[in-house]
């Protein structure tokens, strides 16, 4: 990491004319909220503002969001077109996105597939698993895969096929694998920095404009419960 990201608190995965992709620490906000602190996307202009020297405003697409206490792969677009093809990429589902989820209880099976039907309460932005029949309940389906256990937790890698709110969250809490640190839906304490163990570990996706493929990985955030599974997991690559 450069001089110029510690700066502005920002970690680059990758950049070019095009994209930037940044690894979301988890207590930073990818678009401003009620609490009035500083998002991503502001500190990511000032970076670029002053790093190319750019007079006036500074444009920044926003193509998806990460949750506050989750981690890891954020894209941005640099360009309304790269922005535009971006944006069509993530809305048609047309890439692969993976996340690494540290849970209370083990899967009932090494891998599955899980599909629910979720509705948003709004007041509590907080999602529940609804029958289908239930108004404003959507479709939810994700795999997963179970990857390997500490002495108290396990690792589950989770590839999502929908984007809905809080789905990973959700409906691994139904099968009663409740993420580490959410206590919003039934862990028994939060962690220290209010963080959840749940990291947007990888993308593959199609450059928008070089139509190149790109596989992206994010490193998981420096805790001794992350670094023994990142460390078990890159022992058996």
């Amino acid at each position: 990491m450069d001089e110029l990201q510690k700066k502005y608190n920002i970690d680059i995965v990758f950049e070019d004319n095009h994209l930037l992709v940044i690894n979301k620490k988890p207590s930073q906000i990818v678009q401003g909220d009620k609490t009035g602190d500083i998002p991503l996307t502001e500190q990511l202009k000032l970076y670029l503002k002053e790093k190319y020297n750019k007079p006036g405003n500074v444009y920044l697409g926003l193509i998806h969001r990460l949750d506050r206490p989750t981690s890891g792969l954020v894209v941005f677009g640099k360009t309304d077109k790269a922005s535009a093809r971006l944006s069509k990429l993530f809305k048609d589902r047309d890439l692969k996105k993976t996340y690494w989820a540290v849970v209370q209880n083990p899967p009932p099976e090494n891998q599955g597939l899980l599909e629910n039907y979720l509705k948003k309460n709004e007041k509590q932005n907080k999602s529940y698993v609804v029958n289908k029949n239930v108004p404003g309940a959507k479709n939810a389906a994700l795999k997963y895969t179970y990857l390997g256990k500490s002495d108290r937790y396990h690792l589950l890698e989770i590839e999502l096929l929908t984007g809905r709110h809080h789905q990973i969250r959700c409906q691994l809490a139904h099968i009663g694998c409740i993420i580490k640190g959410d206590v919003k839906y039934g862990f028994d304490r939060p962690n220290k920095d209010l963080s959840i163990h749940l990291h947007a570990y990888s993308i593959d996706l199609l450059h928008p404009v070089k139509k190149e493929q790109l596989q992206l990985f994010a490193k998981v955030p420096h805790d001794p419960v992350w670094n023994y599974f990142s460390n078990r997991i890159n022992d058996t690559l």
